[in-house]
């Protein structure tokens, strides 16, 4: 099943980047909340993408959105990847990609000729009632966190 607007979304209780904390979409009803998942931790594009949600961090916070970055990577590379860039939101850990699964977003990709399994970078807005409002599947980097935004006005 793929998720679509209008979509309950899928409930999830994760770890974040700071080890013994956990995150529950279903305790943060009644905000804006943007889902980015990416495929890892201080490579160039997921770079890019946390910097540019980093720098309009106050713009999110204005509209009243909480911005979560979600991928497999432990909590201590997380933690790590957090402070190198300042970034002001939580990242967190789906190691074992369950969130990933119920999201959708673990797709097949080649590398060097090699097929696997990984995160394709995607977005969920969700309302204030638990409710799907926006998708973005197959991100591209460059202007994504500006359509974020602009769906938030």
């Amino acid at each position: 099943m793929t998720l679509a607007i209008g979509d309950k979304a899928p409930d999830f209780t994760l770890l974040t980047d700071q080890e013994n904390q956990s995150i529950t979409l279903s305790k943060l009803k009644g905000n804006k909340v943007v889902l980015y998942f990416y495929p890892k931790d201080n490579t160039p594009g997921c770079t890019k993408e946390a910097c540019d949600f980093r720098d309009s961090f106050g713009q999110f916070k204005k509209q009243g959105a909480l911005v979560f970055g979600i991928s497999k990577d432990s909590a201590k590379t997380h933690s790590k990847f957090k402070e190198k860039y300042a970034l002001p939101f939580t990242l967190l850990v789906d190691d074992n990609a369950d969130v990933c699964e119920a999201y959708g977003v673990i797709n097949k990709k080649s590398l060097f000729g090699k097929t696997f399994l990984g995160i394709q970078r995607s977005t969920f807005l969700i309302d204030e009632k638990g409710m799907i409002s926006a998708i973005w599947r197959k991100v591209k980097v460059n202007g994504h966190v500006e359509q974020v935004l602009d769906e938030l006005n």
